[in-house]
């Protein structure tokens, strides 16, 4: 059996009251909440209890800025005349309510990947948060990996440059030392005055000449006269 339609008046009883007021305040903050993310829709929703206690929801801007948006909306409306300074100074105030809740949104949205605040998520949110972390450790194992493959590329490079300039300088030094060897085996020849100087003593003779002294010579003269020249001996002997 279908259910009736209920008549829109106050309800006398206070029990059924309250009870009524909170099932429909939930319902409006959930409303609220789906327009706003479906319809991308800037919403600002204020409730007050019959106790005179507030509830209220706004989406990203701040209730404030929806507020001023609303009371300059009005005046253009209503041809009310506004100041430019006003215009101006309520413009400067939306953005700057814009980017403090914006800089709010990424401030919890920080918390809630370092496991921070979490306790309003629901199973859909943190499963969804699950996911995305999932998501930025495999970029970070991927990048990290990555920059590890190019350091061993590198240093692979540098060594087969070091190799390459090792052989170089191998080889450098291989042929500085055949040519040193080469040197020292062809020497110099030696110039004629110093084959004179370096001859041994065996192969220079004396030759002297052998003088017979003359008969009427007295003996002790005889090896004065050994020593004195052929010719001088001849003359002597004319």
């Amino acid at each position: 059996m279908g259910r009736g339609r209920v008549e829109l008046k106050r309800i006398e009883n206070k029990v059924n009251r309250q009870v009524t007021f909170s099932k429909r305040r939930s319902g409006l903050l959930k409303k609220a909440h789906e327009i706003s993310v479906l319809c991308d829709a800037q919403v600002g929703l204020l409730i007050f209890s019959p106790k005179g206690k507030l509830y209220e929801y706004s989406t990203n801007a701040s209730m404030e800025s929806i507020v001023e948006r609303y009371r300059l909306h009005s005046f253009v409306e209503t041809g009310i005349p506004v100041a430019a300074d006003s215009v101006s100074q309520m413009n400067w105030r939306h953005e700057c309510g814009k980017l403090k809740d914006n800089m709010e949104a990424l401030q919890r949205r920080q918390m809630n990947l370092a496991g921070e605040e979490l306790e309003s998520f629901g199973h859909k949110e943190l499963q969804q948060l699950e996911q995305q972390l999932d998501s930025s450790l495999k970029l970070t194992r991927s990048r990290k990996n990555q920059l590890m493959v190019d350091g061993i590329e590198e240093l692979v490079e540098r060594g087969r440059s070091l190799e390459e300039q090792n052989s170089i300088l191998r080889d450098k030094l291989t042929e500085n030392h055949k040519h040193r060897a080469l040197a020292t085996m062809i020497s110099p020849l030696p110039s004629p005055s110093s084959q004179m100087d370096v001859l041994p003593d065996s192969n220079i003779r004396t030759y002297q000449a052998v003088v017979t002294p003359p008969e009427d010579e007295p003996p002790s003269n005889s090896l004065a006269w050994k020593m004195l020249p052929q010719w001088m001996l001849n003359q002597g002997k004319s």
